[in-house]
Order: C-alpha cells, then sequence, then structure tokens
C-alpha cells in the first residue's frame, strides 16, 4: 500500500495518543481528527484525550482500522505490532523513530503493509 492510498484509508488508530498537547502523539491523532478521519486513539495509562474514550491496546478497539499509525518506542512498538497481527490489521504507519529495525523486521513478518512515513507531513 502507498502513502497515499493509506491516507485515503478513513479509520485509524494512533498508538501513543497522549492528551499532552506537547506530544507527537497528541499531533498526530488531532491532525488526524481536523482531516475528517475516525481515530481511536490507544495508550494503556490515558483514559480520555479531548472527550474521546482511549483504549489501551490495539485488542480492545472496538473495529479493525484501515491503517494503526505508531508514535512509540521499540518496546511498545513490538507489543502493538502483535496485537495488529492478531486483530487483523493491514497496514502499519510508523511515524520518524517509531521505524526501529526490530519493530519494522516484525511487522514485515506478519505480513502487514509498512509505511514509513510522517503523517504530519501528509496531512
Amino acid at each position: 500500500m502507498t502513502v497515499q492510498e493509506a491516507l485515503q484509508k478513513k479509520v485509524w488508530a494512533v498508538v501513543g495518543a497522549t492528551p499532552k498537547p506537547e506530544k507527537f502523539g497528541y499531533k498526530v491523532y488531532t491532525v488526524l481528527k481536523k482531516n475528517d478521519y475516525e481515530v481511536y486513539p490507544v495508550h494503556p495509562n490515558a483514559t480520555e484525550i479531548d472527550g474521546s474514550p482511549v483504549y489501551h491496546s490495539v485488542l480492545d478497539l472496538p473495529v479493525v482500522p484501515d491503517v494503526v499509525d505508531l508514535v512509540v518506542g521499540e518496546e511498545p512498538g513490538l507489543k502493538a505490532v502483535a496485537e495488529c497481527a492478531e486483530k487483523g490489521v493491514k497496514t502499519i504507519w510508523f511515524q520518524p523513530g517509531a521505524d526501529t529495525p526490530r519493530v519494522l523486521e516484525a511487522a514485515k513478518n506478519t505480513g502487514i503493509n509498512v509505511i514509513q512515513d510522517c503523517v504530519l507531513v501528509r496531512l
């Protein structure tokens, strides 16, 4: 899947979404929402972002997102990739810094489509 094809998909989850406006997880989440995407925030310790409920894992999501955007470090990234594979997610978008070799290899080994780019730049 190309960047443009991924951006045409309208149901996303952001792993690493946070209620802290200075963090990239918040910025990615809000830019997707402002561009009319259906976005599900995922964070193990948050409960709400701007009035929307936060899910503690990809497995807790009420839908299978078209794209999961990762904005986390290596260990949470490995966990999220495994959850995406179990949930049936077809595409993971790796923000810069989330795309470590181990996490990319794990995603590719599951057969999930991998995109490495910055949603903030693309939108």
